[in-house]
């Protein structure tokens, strides 16, 4: 049974690289406005898109691997695999703590959600079935062609694992229509300015500009089609300034983004 484990784990890996090789060469992220009314607005997107030519080399790495897996039982390419899920266990950790406002880009174009506990648990497990693999008797292609019910029962179980992990799946349904959108558009929802004022003291934007803000009533508040914007008078480095929150109306994962503006800047 442990030898059934360990083959299913090199099946598991090689699936999961060459996915994310594929997702990374043709899937790209939408392009979205940065400008909304004349406010502009940092992007939402993820650590990969900001250099194309990483992502490819990142995902040819990734499919290398991926077919190396099934090829071979080499303990050098089980290794390095190893190596590489655990880096990405770093990396998707580092984001969750300093950049919780951008996509880990793991599977290209799909990965624009930002990173969450369940980002960093997929990557903590596909270490850890990286590390039981470094031992299985078997390449991937052996163990396909030799493959037994046992060993189709586990991968199955874990790839339910894998894409109840995987913010990425609802992305993918959503633009292919296999998966319902609300029904009310954000921009005609009704939203109330508590529930704003709530998301906007919630936010971590808010958190990490709270002490440069002067004024606790905003000088200007308005709504435009799924944003409602708050401009609150601030002081950096002694200068007076103008902090414009933009905070979604959307009824789940609302967004808070932030620009700052010189003072009157927007009159």
């Amino acid at each position: 049974m442990v030898a059934v484990f360990q083959n299913t784990q090199v099946l598991l890996l090689a699936s999961v690289l060459l996915i994310a090789c594929l997702a990374k060469l043709t899937i790209r992220e939408p392009v979205s406005p940065s400008h909304v009314h004349g406010v502009p607005l940092p992007k939402r997107t993820s650590l990969l898109r900001q250099s194309r030519p990483v992502s490819v080399g990142l995902g040819l790495t990734e499919g290398g691997l991926g077919l190396a897996l099934l090829l071979t039982s080499h303990v050098s390419v089980r290794l390095a695999t190893t190596v590489a899920f655990a880096v990405a266990t770093w990396a998707v950790g580092e984001l969750k703590v300093r950049r919780p406002d951008i996509g880990c880009g793991c599977f290209g174009g799909l990965s624009t959600k930002r990173v969450d506990r369940r980002s960093v648990v997929r990557a903590s497990l596909f270490t850890v079935a990286a590390l039981a693999s470094i031992t299985a008797p078997h390449a991937g292609v052996e163990v396909l062609r030799n493959g037994t019910t046992q060993v189709g029962l586990v991968l199955a179980v874990e790839l339910a694992v894998f894409a109840a992990l995987s913010p990425e799946l609802s992305v993918l349904l959503q633009r292919h229509g296999l998966r319902h959108r609300p029904q009310e558009p954000c921009e005609r929802r009704r939203s109330t300015l508590e529930e704003t004022y709530a998301t906007l003291h919630e936010s971590r934007v808010w958190a990490e500009h709270e002490d440069e803000v002067v004024s606790a009533t905003p000088l200007d508040v308005w709504r435009e089609g799924c944003w409602r914007f708050l401009v609150f008078p601030a002081r950096v480095d002694d200068q007076a300034m103008e902090l414009v929150f933009a905070v979604s109306t959307a009824e789940r994962e609302r967004d808070v983004r932030m620009v700052l503006v010189p003072a009157s800047a927007l009159v």
